[in-house]
């Protein structure tokens, strides 16, 4: 019995012999000559992107929160005057005469409510941005301001009644702000692995933003 001879070298439809036993041939995904299509070898990945090493800063999430705590500020000064006002008889930013409401102070103090919500908002975002523990220096710069702001009417010649008022509704008003703006940062940073706990401060939500990207 006689066989046809084999031709030439290795069949144009088939793998040559210098394939033969290189891992990974004929895997999905892989060349002729063994190599991954991304042009690493079999068992290696492409590196990826480097992972931060600062804390990011969600602006999505910051500002949306800063609106919204505008929003309560301008309502607590208003409800603040209308309480004073209507159900205390308190001559809070105008005469009794000018009725519940008052006159256009009223509206300036609810105007000047929110633009201070908007600027702890920025101030928080600039902290989180350029400082190590953000949250504690937001803190004591929004306690000073407070009781700044407490101490401030007490330096008019309006009647004492009016005075301790308007001393009350500026510390609801500082301890609002501050403390939904606090909570808003907290919850827009996220804090990479390796970052040393009390980034924040100290705050509570740390471990929560960190364990988003362990």
């Amino acid at each position: 019995m006689t066989t046809a001879p084999m031709p030439n070298g290795p069949r144009r439809d088939g793998p040559s012999s210098e394939s033969y036993g290189r891992e990974g041939y004929g895997r999905d995904g892989y060349g002729r000559d063994g190599y991954a299509s991304n042009g690493y070898p079999p068992g290696a990945t492409r590196p990826g992107r480097p992972r931060p090493t600062r804390p990011q800063v969600d602006a999505g999430k910051l500002w949306p929160g800063g609106l919204a705590t505008a929003v309560v500020a301008g309502l607590v000064a208003l409800v603040g005057v209308l309480v004073c006002r209507w159900l205390f008889g308190i001559p809070l930013l105008a005469p009794k005469s000018d009725g519940a409401y008052g006159d256009v102070h009223t509206t300036a103090l609810v105007l000047v409510a929110a633009a201070a919500a908007l600027v702890a908002t920025a101030l928080a975002h600039l902290l989180l941005l350029s400082t190590p523990r953000p949250l504690t220096f937001f803190s004591w710069i929004i306690g000073l301001a407070t009781v700044l702001a407490v101490l401030l009417p007490f330096s008019t010649s309006a009647p004492l009644t009016a005075k301790v008022a308007t001393a009350v509704v500026d510390l609801v008003l500082g301890v609002a702000i501050g403390s939904l703006i606090s909570g808003v940062a907290a919850r827009s940073v996220r804090i990479p692995p390796g970052v040393g706990p009390g980034y924040l401060g100290g705050n509570s939500m740390y471990d929560e933003r960190r364990s988003e990207l362990s």
